[in-house]
Parts: structure tokens; C-alpha cells; sequence
């Protein structure tokens, strides 16, 4: 077996385990290897094969997030700056109700409502929170795997 290691392109990807891809005539194979080392080769390979799959998802997965998340801070500005200007038109709200009402009153009428939203939008996530549970299913199913390798671990 072969790694990209040892054929390694300057690309700066990480080492892939490479199948050997050189032909070989079948007389050399028979005349060489028996079937055990057939199956051998074959269950390497195979191994390889799927090591090398999943190294191959993982850098896709890893790129594709790191895209994300550099994608992910122009949102998070912008949210920054709509957060920051939330704050001109709560005291423009509070200026134009000073029309009708006394300045003071319209300034305290504003922060009241926006304790009460902020309130609600509190209650709403504590009641959210408290629905959360441990994933069951996972936790026994990891115990069972657990189990069944010590129990067979001990009949041998």
C-alpha cells in the first residue's frame, strides 16, 4: 500500500491512504500470493479504500465550514449594527410620543415596553430551556454497545 504521502504534489492537502494502482498480470498474482493472501490484500485495500473516503469527507466538511463561518461574520456586522441603531428608534419612538405626552413620560413609557419584551422573550427561553432532555436513546444505546463488548470480552 501506497500513501499520498509518498506522492505528495505540493498542494498542501493532508496525507490520503492511496491504493497502488500499478497492474500486475494475473500469473504473477497466483504464482505469488495465496488466497489467504489474496483475501489479505484485498481486506487492506478495502480498509484503505474507506480510511481514504473518510479522510476525503472530513477536508470537505472542514472547508465547507471554514467558508461558512467567515461567511457567518458579515451577518453577524450586520446584526451588530441593526442591535446598534435599535437604539435611534427607540428615542425617536420616545420623541414622537413626547408630542402628546409629557417628554418624561413618553421616555419611561418606551423603556417599560421594552422591559416587556425583553421579559417575554425571557419567559419564552426559559420555557424552551426547561423542555430540554438528555438524549435517551443515544445514552442507552451506547450502554448496551458497552454491555455486549464486556460480555463477550469475557466469554473468551
Amino acid at each position: 500500500m501506497t500513501t499520498a504521502r509518498d506522492n505528495t504534489n505540493g498542494s498542501g492537502l493532508p496525507p490520503v491512504p492511496s491504493i497502488p494502482l500499478t497492474a500486475e498480470s494475473a500469473a504473477s498474482i497466483a504464482g505469488e500470493t495465496s488466497i489467504g493472501g489474496l483475501v489479505r490484500d484485498a481486506t487492506a485495500h478495502m480498509s484503505t479504500l474507506i480510511r481514504a473516503e473518510v479522510e476525503l469527507a472530513k477536508s470537505e466538511v472542514a472547508g465547507e465550514l471554514k467558508k461558512g463561518v467567515k461567511g457567518s461574520v458579515y451577518f453577524i456586522v450586520a446584526l451588530t449594527v441593526l442591535l446598534f441603531s435599535s437604539f435611534f428608534f427607540f428615542f425617536f419612538a420616545a420623541e414622537l410620543l413626547s408630542v402628546w405626552l409629557y417628554r418624561w413620560f413618553s421616555f419611561l413609557l418606551v423603556f417599560l415596553l421594552m422591559l416587556a419584551t425583553a421579559g417575554f422573550f425571557a419567559l419564552l427561553g426559559v420555557r424552551k430551556v426547561k423542555r430540554l432532555r438528555a438524549p435517551q436513546r443515544t445514552i442507552d444505546s451506547a450502554r448496551d454497545t458497552v454491555a455486549a463488548i464486556r460480555h463477550r470480552g469475557d466469554g473468551h
